[in-house]
Formats: structure tokens, sequence, C-alpha cells
């Protein structure tokens, strides 16, 4: 290939996993306020998932896929002046797509990245981290001392909201759905696990709070757990909706009863600011060592169309799932 190339996947259509295709394009040029990155790896997000199935808000045709990629800043445009070339970066959005041996994102969404983590932790950070902090401080509002329940805490997002959650000073319960699930989150700030495939964990979650419920529950999949949230949830406590995929019945009432919140979560709809914030609070994480992305399955690019396969329907998430170049 020549120097002038790059490998990238495209999708040219809307569908199944299989609408991913390896290809040849041109290395996209900054222009101003933009910075060009020799992607290392590149973090697997479900909500790339939905985009591609056509189940989301629809990029323009063909495109290329991912928002989280870590690596090395190959050159800068005009007026770029937080980086430089050859600085060690991760990013929470690109314009041009992460799946891809270079990509192109804005100055204010591309991070420095401390030497303590490598490119596949540094591809783990983006959308789950930010998301996390969104969720607990913008949303949620949580204090230290209060009771928070992640539910379904293996994944990206999870790992990533135990973590944050503990250095926050919450007690913090996770739910799992194997044992080795259990002892991974406990493992990653999870003061206490239930199995949430046992029946009647829900019992134990209330028995561990004294019978007084959850001051704030994180959802990562809300068509199966709302309608228990609700049960679960303290007097004046918020539910956090991070991930949702179909329909569920529930009962208003105990929202009511209890004048609970639900509230959802979008990454996207975060101003600079608050992604500034984040991006300041994580990276005093990462340099006081409890901040450490939890790397899952990996998976070679040209296998990207495997990788959107087993997202979803692999059972019990480990951590983020990251492509390498």
């Amino acid at each position: 290939m020549s120097s002038k190339t790059m490998k990238a996947i495209r999708v040219s259509e809307f569908g199944a996993p299989s609408v991913l295709k390896m290809a040849s394009v041109s290395i996209p040029q900054p222009g101003i306020g933009k910075v060009l990155i020799h992607v290392h790896a590149c973090g697997v997000n479900p909500v790339e998932t939905y985009v591609r199935a056509g189940n989301f808000e629809k990029p323009p045709l063909p495109y290329t896929p991912g928002s989280d990629a870590a690596g090395v800043v190959e050159s800068v445009g005009k007026e770029v002046t937080s980086v430089k070339k050859g600085d060690r970066v991760y990013t929470t959005a690109t314009e041009s797509g992460s799946y891809a041996e270079y990509t192109i994102a804005a100055e204010d969404c591309v991070h420095k990245l401390p030497d303590v983590l490598d490119f596949a932790q540094g591809a783990a950070i983006g959308i789950p981290y930010f998301t996390a902090f969104r969720a607990l401080v913008h949303k949620a509002r949580v204090k230290a001392g209060q009771t928070i329940l992640i539910h379904g805490a293996t994944g990206g997002t999870g790992i990533a909201t135990c973590q944050l959650a503990r250095s926050m000073g919450l007690k913090v319960l996770g739910s799992a759905g194997t044992k080795d699930g259990m002892k991974l989150i406990t493992k990653n700030g999870a003061h206490l696990a239930f199995n949430h495939r046992e029946k009647g964990y829900t019992d134990k979650i209330m028995a561990a709070t004294g019978s007084k419920g959850v001051d704030v529950i994180v959802e990562m999949l809300a068509n199966s757990n709302l309608s228990k949230d609700m049960e679960m949830v303290a007097k004046g406590g918020r539910i956090v909706i991070i991930g949702s995929r179909g329909p569920i019945e529930i009962d208003p009432v105990n929202v009511m009863v209890k004048e609970a919140l639900v509230m959802g979560v979008l990454i996207f709809l975060a101003t600079p600011e608050q992604n500034k914030e984040c991006e300041e609070y994580l990276f005093s994480g990462m340099e006081a060592g409890w901040l450490r992305p939890l790397v899952g399955p990996k998976y070679t690019l040209d296998k990207a169309a495997q990788a959107h396969k087993d997202i979803i329907e692999s059972s019990g998430a480990a951590g983020k799932m990251i492509l390498t170049m």
C-alpha cells in the first residue's frame, strides 16, 4: 500500500454486521482546529451497532464507524495548541471514524494519554468513562456516602462507573451475570456484587441497604430491569438509564410514591464545559492510579463484523471491546 492510503472499515449500507467491509481509502488531512491521529487501538461501543443497523441517527453513507481511538498525533491543523506531533492521545469523538489506521478529530475531543496506560486502555476511556461521569455528576448529582447500584456492571461503561463511583466516596453495589463477573466488579470498585440471573437477587440488594433502597441506580439494560429498579430505588432516589434495547412495561406508582426521578444519559449531548470537567477528573484518576480501564476482547481491524456480532450476543461482557491495528 502506498503511504497516502490507509485501511479502514467502511459501511455502504445499513444492516447486519456483515455490512462492515475493509477498504483502502485516502488518509485524511487535518483542517483548522483538527488533529490527525495514527490509531493504534479503537474501542467498540454498543451504540455503533445501533448506528450500523440503521436504528439510530443515520450518518451519510458510506462512513467509517467509531469514536474512541488511542494512538499518536501524526499532524495538526492550524490553530491547534493543546497537542503536537508525537503526543500519545485518546479521543472522545472523531470526524472521520476510528475503525481506521488514521482518524481526524477536533482538538477539543483529543486528550493526552498518560504513559501509565497502553493504547488498548486508552481506547477504552472515551464513551465509557465520559458516560459514567455524566451519569454520576451531571445527571444523578451523587454525593459521598450515598448508595449506588450499577445494574449490569461488567461492560466498559459498567466498570468505568464502578471505578468513578468508588473514587467519589459512594457505597458501590454492582450486578453481574456470572461468578467471574462478580469477582471482576469487586476488583474494580464495587463493595458488593450480586448475580442478576439469580432468583431473588433484588431482595439481597434491598437487604444490603437496610431495606431503605438504593439512592442511585445506573441502568445498563432498561428494557429488562427498569421495573425492578423502580421497586429498589430509595425515596427521592434517581434512576439513570444508560442502555436499553427495547420497550418494557412499568408501574409508575413506584416512582410516584417515592418521588423518584428517572432520567436518561446520552454522552453526545454533553457541553464542551462538561466534557472539560470530565477530562480533568479522569486525568487525575489516571495519574493517581485508580482509573484503570479494563480491556475486554480484542479483535484485529478486519474482524470488526465479528466484534459487532459478539458485543450484542455475548452473555456477560467483561471490559471494553477493542479493535487493534
